[in-house]
């Protein structure tokens, strides 16, 4: 793999038991690396683990850490890849139900709306008896919102697991 290197963090938010091994082999095959997971349970999904693995790797890892376990039967997880040197950081969501979502992250965190989305959702509001719900709606798709809905009671499930901190030398 060439190209500047990045870093970010996989959230398995829930996992069934059995699905576990295979999401570590196809993080590890994907990075090159052995992958080994701190599991710990899920209460929010019992019978379910998560856990989060920080990694670093080449620019666009992250797209494809997300691509490689979309799709999966029951797994929820969210993907980060920071910005780095001339590119923008993001974000993926999945869930069952509603699939794969993905946002360009700032240098803050902060999630940009594209402008073409945006200039979508403002033709609802300038159309002749404009259509308030249809715009919030698609403004709702382009934040992610649905997918953040679902998300958050998985993510707060974790609030008291250990943090590993990561420090760079050199």
């Amino acid at each position: 793999m060439s190209g500047a290197i990045t870093r970010g963090v996989l959230f398995v938010h829930a996992a069934p038991r059995a699905l576990c091994p295979h999401v570590e082999w196809a993080v590890g095959a994907l990075l090159g690396v052995r992958a080994s997971f701190d599991w710990t349970g899920q209460p929010v999904a019992p019978g379910c683990l998560r856990t989060e693995y920080s990694w670093q790797a080449p620019q666009g890892t992250g797209a494809r850490l997300a691509s490689a376990l979309r799709g999966w039967n029951h797994l929820r997880y969210e993907v980060t890849e920071e910005p780095s040197s001339g590119v923008d950081g993001g974000r993926w969501s999945h869930t069952p139900a509603l699939g794969i979502f993905h946002t360009t992250v700032d240098v803050h965190g902060n999630a940009m709306v594209n402008e073409e989305r945006v200039r979508g959702a403002l033709e609802l509001l300038q159309a002749p008896g404009a259509d308030v719900a249809a715009a919030r709606r698609a403004l709702s798709l382009a934040l992610g919102e649905a997918w953040d809905c679902e998300l958050e009671a998985f993510r707060h499930a974790g609030e008291d697991t250990p943090v590993r901190w990561l420090h760079q030398v050199g």
